[in-house]
């Protein structure tokens, strides 16, 4: 990867992850920051979602850095990433994916958990004698 090749940058969150996402003219692969493919079918697939949607998925090489969460929100995360630096590289790219909710960040976080309960809504076993 050359450091003075353009790129462009987006961030998408879901849940408890982060994940930072680079798209650079390339072949279409998918890579962690470290240089490695990366494998994990479902991810793969959520990730070229946008790229389908607006026909540019053999086109831009993909490097994803990701930070906390499970598999389920690193992937929402990193789908909403790629979305977001598709719709700064073209203005029609960013109509195509609004319209298809790529854009949208999920919100539901977790609930916290209240006092005299064991989780934000369960509430001890209730015992009449």
């Amino acid at each position: 990867m050359n450091k003075m090749e353009k790129y462009y940058f987006a961030t998408g969150r879901r849940k408890s992850s982060i994940v930072q996402a680079r798209l650079m003219r390339g072949k279409g692969k998918i890579l962690t920051v470290s240089g490695d493919e990366i494998t994990d079918k479902l991810l793969v697939e959520e990730v070229q979602k946008p790229l389908e949607l607006v026909s540019k998925k053999d086109e831009y090489d993909i490097t994803i850095k990701s930070n906390g969460g499970g598999f389920s929100s690193l992937r929402g995360a990193a789908r909403l990433a790629v979305a977001r630096a598709l719709a700064k590289i073209d203005p029609e790219f960013e109509k195509t994916l609004k319209k298809e909710d790529f854009l949208t960040r999920d919100p539901r976080e977790k609930e916290r958990k209240k006092p005299g309960l064991k989780r934000a809504r369960r509430a001890p076993q209730w015992a009449k004698r």
